[in-house]
């Protein structure tokens, strides 16, 4: 029967548990373990069966016990005091404020453009990502990039950045996960109940709903708007599933990576177009936008039609604003995970956005093609993202390398290395993924300000003085509480698929809370490979069964090994499912099951027990397609050592101090070979190096060696793999300078703009001009180290002047196949016209080389404008 009417009916609470409400609605308790304990000591059964949701709590709990606790004057204590850190948490960030002012007191004095209005900059940084993962409550993520999106906002938050996000609010998220008796992953999708999570549904001043409509072919769609407090940080999400839309575009926001081909373009539609119109909607006007991967790249297309249309600019006028303050970080490191459209989609959904814009179809289609002239590729959304953005990075420095090469055709005339695609290395939020007692070790021995301190703070040292006892003991206890969910967590899911009674005992007692525990848990692609360490059958179980001499002579030790696994694999990714099948398979085979345990529907809540409960962390992907891997930061900032293959963050760590390299480093042509190389130096490791390391003891039951290993952990990966550098790190080299850019374009009605859009035409129009007439180098063939070498270069510029253009010498050593490797650009300086040419402009400069054997240099033609963000900007260079 359908209502007459509907109520939004929210908990009441006695007049003096009123500050519960605030603290529930802003997910600060995520990460504060006193207002996290203060709703666990309402109900703890009922906190652990919301998963951990108290808006759902206080919604569900007895009136009789929130009477209870309005008269408890130890609970009422406790709550002021989480009311009281929330209140100095929201006014006390001033990381922003001090080091944008400097950023702009320095800019003042430097002269800049837009000096003059630089000192009180009103900057509002819009962060779009297709999925966050902020809490286990709200399960709109699938994995790493969410859970690194919703560390981004707390970060930005706890920094007191005005940075705002943008994403879509799923009706389904991604999955929840349980196997069936073959071990096959079976996916349900529970539905979320918005009014009872800790959302806030916007409104407009007389009350309605606040919504936004996005044109879709034939049709108008609509969406509502919800927001999620994360600190200071709003994060706005947009919900389709309202009337007056039909059933398929109720359906557009209802489940992350869910549907075809033709869903994903509506999902990505409306994350970035309509993610541009809500925050116009809600009065916001953000200088910069950061796109965290490709997904919301189409809001490029809006803000290019809003300044067309509105303010009367043309495309490429438009285009030149947009980009400036628009920011790209890649994830992917194949070209396979890359969001990718045929053409015929594109302008069936988005050919009235190139007409608006006065493009020809082809012209339009090339804004996303890699090679404008393949008439016939598909049209992707990270070239878009690229060509639209004025600061582009992967996430570690691996990753920035791969993505240079990936990438590298949109810069065809530039050494690989000089494709300006940066990196800025991932990091985890520190007061979220460090359990809450080895938070309140930090805490006493290191002081407060440890999750956001910087590597150099001598804090750091304060590690070596926290009692090893103190440290192993409460270590063994995350481990016991690990072990203990996991044994409920594995019987609740036997019980759900109909399990016999003796499954049902067999999993009471799976693990050993004294035995070194080895954790694996991610996405189940097949890259990265989870059954890697299940190639040599008979040495894997030797090894967890444990059964080795400590040295000739001795008596046996038992030195078992044990495994906690967990991860997803995406629904149509049946090799992906396969890998889970074939773990379950040997655990039962093998009769492994007191030895490996599958933990089903892997989450947020999950990973934090994982990370702080297991002893090593295992990553074992296939180089280098691991772009970052943030699970293994986790797991150090808890202490445990990292095991794992030399990709992503892994590859720039202190891997011999705070764990152990499988291999060093090698790329193999040979998938098979890899894996047969790589399994056994696993293997090698855990033999003779993890297991001895873990299980030697001193007189006190003290693993000493393995606890020094422990603090390096801490010590070395806290303070450099943490989102607190991250964000910090965006902030000063992408938020800052886009904003400031955004401002100089929109200068005196767009001036600025115009001029370089201008620009850029006439130099497009004349670039393939310009001539190398004559290089004359002033040295013999042979030259010593430093010695000095005159290099005259004489240019013909045709129309363009010089000061349109900077002329490079490009340096470095020749490799075997000619080519210069590991080069540098010095920059020429022009000397004026040549006395009986004046056609011909000359350009000198002294270098010398500082290494020996065989060295060269080429020379490089780039465009010079004081607007550009970059002589790559113009995609432009000519080399000799």
């Amino acid at each position: 029967m359908k209502p007459i009417r509907i109520f939004n009916v929210s908990p009441s609470l006695p007049a003096k548990l009123e500050p519960l409400r605030q603290l529930a609605y802003n997910l600060h308790w995520d990460w504060n373990a006193e207002t996290a304990n203060l709703f666990r000591r309402l109900d703890r059964d009922l906190w652990e069966s919301s998963r951990n949701n108290p808006v759902l709590l206080l919604g569900t709990i007895s009136q009789e016990r929130l009477r209870e606790a309005a008269e408890d004057e130890g609970f009422l204590a406790q709550m002021h005091r989480a009311a009281r850190q929330l209140e100095d948490y929201l006014t006390e960030r001033t990381w922003y404020r001090k080091n944008r002012q400097m950023r702009s007191i320095s800019s003042a004095a430097a002269g800049s453009a837009d000096a003059a209005g630089a000192l009180n900059p009103k900057d509002c940084y819009a962060y779009f990502s297709a999925e966050f993962g902020l809490t286990a409550c709200l399960p709109i993520y699938s994995g790493g990039l969410g859970v690194l999106a919703g560390d981004h906002l707390k970060s930005a938050s706890d920094l007191g950045l005005p940075l705002v996000g943008v994403g879509l609010l799923y009706q389904q998220g991604y999955f929840a996960q349980y196997l069936n008796a073959d071990g096959w992953q079976q996916e349900r999708y529970p539905t979320n109940d918005f009014y009872n999570m800790p959302l806030h549904l916007e409104r407009n001043p007389d009350g309605s709903e606040l919504r936004i409509s996005v044109d879709y072919p034939g049709r108008t769609v609509y969406a509502r708007v919800w927001r999620v407090q994360v600190g200071t940080v709003p994060l706005y999400l947009m919900d389709t599933n309202i009337e007056p839309n039909n059933t398929y575009d109720q359906n557009i926001t209802d489940q992350l990576y869910g549907g075809d081909i033709d869903l994903r373009i509506h999902q990505e539609i409306m994350l970035g177009i309509g993610g541009v119109r809500m925050l116009r909607a809600l009065g916001l006007q953000p200088t910069a936008y950061h796109m965290n991967e490709g997904h919301s790249a189409f809001m490029a297309l809006e803000r290019i039609r809003i300044l067309i249309e509105e303010e009367g600019l043309t495309f490429t006028e438009a285009q030149q604003v947009a980009q400036s303050s628009q920011i790209f970080t890649t994830h992917t490191p194949v070209p396979a995970g890359i969001d990718l459209f045929p053409p015929d989609k594109i302008l069936y959904y988005l050919g009235h956005y190139g007409d608006k814009f006065g493009l020809s179809r082809e012209e339009f289609l090339s804004l996303g093609r890699e090679s404008t002239g393949d008439l016939s590729s598909p049209f992707s959304m990270a070239v878009l993202a690229i060509r639209m953005a004025t600061f582009v990075n992967g996430v570690s420095q691996l990753h920035g390398e791969v993505s240079r090469s990936m990438f590298g055709k949109l810069w065809s005339a530039i050494p690989t290395d000089d494709v300006p695609i940066t990196s800025i290395t991932n990091g985890v939020h520190a007061r979220s993924c460090v359990a809450p007692s080895n938070q309140d070790l930090y805490d006493r021995y290191l002081g407060p300000s440890w999750s956001s301190a910087p590597a150099e703070h001598p804090l750091w040292e304060r590690v070596n003085s926290i009692p090893d006892e103190e440290l192993w003991r409460n270590h063994e206890r995350c481990r016991s509480e690990m072990i203990v969910f996991v044994r409920e967590r594995l019987q609740q899911s036997l019980r759900d698929r109909g399990a016999s009674p003796t499954e049902l005992a067999a999993a009471q007692d799976v693990l050993d809370p004294s035995v070194l525990t080895i954790g694996f848990a991610r996405r189940f692609a097949t890259y990265k490979r989870a059954t890697l360490f299940l190639r040599d059958v008979e040495r894997i179980k030797k090894i967890l069964l444990g059964a080795n001499a400590s040295r000739p002579g001795d008596a046996i030790q038992k030195r078992s090994v044990q495994f906690v696994i967990a991860g997803k694999a995406h629904p149509k990714d049946s090799p992906g499912k396969e890998l889970i099948r074939q773990i379950t398979h040997f655990i039962r085979e093998q009769g492994m099951q007191h030895h490996i345990v599958f933990v089903p529907n892997y989450d947020v809540h999950v990973a934090r027990l994982m990370v702080a409960g297991c002893d090593v962390w295992l990553n074992t992907p296939r180089r280098p397609r691991e772009a970052s891997g943030t699970s293994g930061m986790k797991a150090a900032m808890n202490g445990l050592p990292n095991l794992s293959v030399l990709d992503g963050w892994w590859a720039e760590a202190d891997y011999v101090r705070t764990g152990w390299a499988i291999g060093h480093g090698e790329d193999y042509d040979d998938p098979n070979y890899q894996d047969e190389v790589e399994a056994n130096a696993l293997y090698d490791l855990m033999e003779q190096e993890v297991v001895p390391l873990f299980y030697n003891r001193d007189d006190e039951g003290l693993p000493r060696g393995w606890i020094a290993k422990m603090k390096d952990a801490i010590r070395l990966n806290c303070p450099h793999f943490n989102t607190s550098r991250m964000v910090g790190e965006y902030a000063t080299r992408a938020y800052f300078p886009a904003s400031d850019r955004y401002r100089v374009m929109l200068a005196d009605q767009y001036t600025p703009a115009k001029e370089l859009a201008h620009w850029k035409r006439y130099l497009f129009e004349h670039w393939y001009e310009i001539k190398i007439e004559q290089v004359d180098v002033a040295a013999p063939q042979d030259v010593k180290v430093g010695q000095a070498i005159g290099v005259k270069a004489r240019l013909s510029l045709g129309q363009l002047a010089p000061d349109d253009v900077q002329v490079e010498l490009y340096q470095g050593s020749v490799n075997d196949e000619g080519n210069i490797v590991n080069g540098s650009p010095v920059v020429m300086e022009y000397q004026g016209t040549d006395p009986q040419n004046p056609q011909i402009s000359i350009y000198t400069i002294d270098i010398a080389y500082q290494n020996s054997g065989l060295q060269g240099f080429s020379l490089r033609v780039m465009p010079q404008h004081q607007n550009l963000s970059s002589s790559y900007e113009a995609g432009l260079t000519l080399s000799s």
